[in-house]
């Protein structure tokens, strides 16, 4: 005689035995595409504004239209990263002060809306009067690295790194530290010209 009981029970043990042998599905991330890097190797940057500068060969300078009456208006570009590097010159005339102050306000006010946080590095070369904020912004902002030089008396150019694609830090974080490397590069290797 088989008992009520032992029929439930072995089909109770088959299902636990069935479920139990299943790997635990769990959904897996997006990935991201793998990017290939060139090789570091620069450049020198040279023309009738007041400085010097070395830039990687896979970027291209580029004149932009000038409307605002800047003598020194110019992007360096890298196509095939969709990456750009805006870059303007402006004469210190009894102005330093308006300058760093809308070098912040543009920073802290217009990127940050969409930063997780702002770091900020100085890099000082006095033998060179050569003197850089550089601010590392995190988060989807519209742009991820601003900078700007200064000999704190003539002279002050600012730059601004985008990518011509919809802010996402995760997927652009090697790449933004690949260019962030050649910023830190252009500062290192900039001077000024004698006037």
């Amino acid at each position: 005689m088989h008992s009520p009981y032992l029929l439930p029970v072995i089909l109770m043990t088959v299902m636990f035995w069935i479920t139990g042998c299943r790997q635990n599905e769990t959904p897996k991330p997006h990935a991201y595409f793998r990017i290939s890097f060139p090789e570091k190797e620069y450049v020198g940057y040279e023309s009738e504004c007041p400085f010097v500068f070395e830039y990687p060969v896979y970027g291209q300078s580029v004149a932009t239209a000038n409307h605002a009456g800047e003598p020194c208006l110019f992007n360096l570009v890298f196509p095939q990263y969709k990456g750009i590097i805006h870059l303007t010159y402006k004469r210190i005339n009894k102005n330093f002060a308006i300058l760093l102050d809308d070098d912040w306000t543009f920073v802290y006010k217009k990127i940050a809306q969409k930063a997780d946080a702002i770091d900020l590095r100085q890099y000082e070369d006095p033998s060179n009067k050569v003197y850089a904020t550089i601010y590392d912004i995190k988060g989807n902002a519209a742009s991820p690295v601003q900078f700007y030089l200064t000999d704190s008396v003539r002279h002050f150019l600012r730059g601004s790194l985008y990518f011509n694609t919809r802010p996402n830090y995760d997927s652009l974080a090697p790449v933004i530290h690949f260019f962030r490397k050649d910023i830190v590069h252009l500062i290192e290797t900039f001077r000024w010209k004698n006037d």
